[in-house]
């Protein structure tokens, strides 16, 4: 059930690439619009993550809960979210103007935020064994590749053959019935007394809301700032405005993280400490973002320019999904080779597969020669990146911080994608208009340059900045002294106090400690 929350995830947007060029037509859409249909979902479901996530790193609420209380609340948010999701999804089918669907889209991203953390959080629980865990992880990323290669089919049939409106409905028929069966399937929680349920309650309540709703507004800002900027100029006060503003929130954000408690904050600080996080959370800003700018670029050319079907469309674009789903069940892999190595050969894959298509791909005789070999190899490398990277950042974190390090890194795949996505539509926008518009390829190819910059700049990175010293090595416990960023904090004092004052009053009262 946990896997087919991701694969309703991974479908909602795969799917909505063969709707996009016909939503454009019928709603009249401009290309920024269309952009806003997918940002809007990615901002508010990476900003979500972080209001939601579970908070394993609480060890108050940790004292507190039993391990049936934590999974009866992972329960109710993986329901909540499964189920609004489909009623959200329903509503979409019957929406026929720009401005709601963005709407409904971002609403869209909140419901789908509330399963992706409890899932992760109780996979890693569930294995604990390091081999074990990275199987589960690499196949619940797997029904991602999977949603890629059935929602682009399934999407296109709709599309052709009824209405982008049933690309909504049918998403609403699954999830519906999936969330119904979710009350039943899911073990129900065994102890719910009010000493334990109350204070937990009470301390879920203290959530970052200032914190994530000031970075939420500051990508808004800088997306929207990006997306003017090819049609209003960058050098006007409506470009300038929000993007100075957009800055400046940002670093107002990540100041305000380490001024609350360490508990509270949506990104603890310390997070970033933990070895080799901060590279692996930069590398999460690549993948959906390859496969997004692809399957963006190519479905509106096939279909506006090329005056392709939906289905010939989606069918043609099979490759990318087929590798990524074949190059998901490589997860073992990671415990014989050090991660670093899969993942540079991920992003090598990915920067020829780049070139190809930046060398290529404007006329419909170029897709044996350039874009099938590119679509299979850079889908392959982007998914050899992802699920590795998926598995290293777990790995690098202690067990408790199972949600957060779920929620900040599902958070980066969507902030890169919905950031970079703006930035291709404003690089594409503004090379078109001076070399021959839209029916040609150079602001395409312009983009695809671009992408293999940003490529190039994270295989470097990564050959110097990762560190192969802990790979292999057991997930460090919370506090660990050999680790600067785990070494005790208010919370772990806390902890060895409640455990005294648990300890004495058991001795007070004669029972077994």
């Amino acid at each position: 059930m946990f896997c087919l929350a991701q694969f309703l995830d991974g479908f909602s947007n795969s799917a909505l690439f063969s709707a996009v060029p016909v939503l454009e037509v019928s709603m009249g859409m401009t290309e920024s619009q269309s952009t806003w249909i997918m940002s809007a979902f990615q901002l508010t479901f990476a900003s979500f993550l972080l209001i939601v996530r579970a908070h394993p790193i609480d060890f108050d609420l940790a004292l507190q809960l039993s391990d049936s209380d934590i999974n009866g609340l992972a329960e109710i948010a993986f329901v909540g979210g499964v189920s609004g999701l489909g009623i959200i999804s329903l509503c979409a089918g019957f929406v026929h103007d720009t401005i709601p669907l963005i709407v409904l889209r971002a609403l869209t991203g909140i419901a789908s935020s509330m399963t992706i953390p409890s899932a992760l959080t109780l996979l890693v629980n569930v294995f604990p064994e390091p081999l074990e865990q990275a199987r589960a992880i690499a196949i619940f990323g797997g029904c991602g590749g999977v949603a890629n290669v059935l929602g682009l089919i399934i999407g296109a049939m709709l599309v052709q053959w009824a209405s982008y409106h049933w690309v909504f409905w049918f998403i609403a028929s699954v999830a519906v019935p999936a969330a119904l069966a979710c009350v039943f399937i899911i073990p129900p929680e065994i102890s719910n007394t009010k000493d334990n349920v109350e204070p937990g309650a009470a301390k879920w309540k203290s959530l970052d809301l200032l914190g994530v709703t000031i970075l939420t507004v500051a990508l808004i800002l800088f997306i929207f700032a990006v997306t003017s900027g090819s049609t209003d100029g960058w050098a006007s006060a409506e470009v300038l405005v929000p993007l100075i503003i957009s800055i400046l929130m940002v670093i107002g954000f990540f100041y305000w993280e380490t001024r609350i408690h360490v508990d509270t904050a949506a990104i603890p600080p310390r997070t970033w400490f933990y070895n080799n996080f901060s590279i692996l959370f930069a590398v999460a800003l690549l993948p959906l973002l390859w496969w997004f700018t692809v399957l963006m670029i190519f479905s509106t050319l096939w279909q506006n320019v090329f005056e392709w079907s939906a289905v010939s469309s989606a069918v043609h674009m099979l490759p990318i999904g087929v590798a990524a789903f074949v190059m998901s069940f490589t997860g073992s892999l990671s415990r014989i080779i050090s991660p670093k190595w899969i993942i540079l050969t991920g992003m090598s894959f990915c920067m020829v597969a780049t070139l190809l298509l930046a060398l290529g791909g404007g006329k419909p005789e170029d897709y044996w020669p350039y874009i099938f070999p590119a679509f299979s190899l850079g889908s392959a490398g982007v998914m050899l990146t992802y699920t590795h990277t998926n598995i290293a950042i777990f790995q690098a974190a202690p067990s408790s911080m199972a949600g957060t390090v779920g929620a900040i890194f599902n958070g980066g795949l969507q902030f890169g994608s919905a950031i970079g996505l703006a930035g291709v539509s404003s690089i594409e926008t503004s090379v078109e208009a001076i070399h021959g518009g839209s029916h040609e390829y150079k602001g395409r190819a312009a983009v695809f340059w671009f992408l293999l910059t940003v490529v190039s700049i994270q295989f470097i990175s990564v050959s110097i900045f990762y560190d192969r010293s802990t790979d292999h090595t057991p997930q460090p416990d919370h506090g660990d002294p050999g680790n600067p960023a785990r070494r005790s904090t208010d919370s772990d004092k806390k902890l060895n106090d409640a455990n005294v004052t648990m300890i004495e009053k058991a001795d007070l009262a004669n029972l077994p400690v």
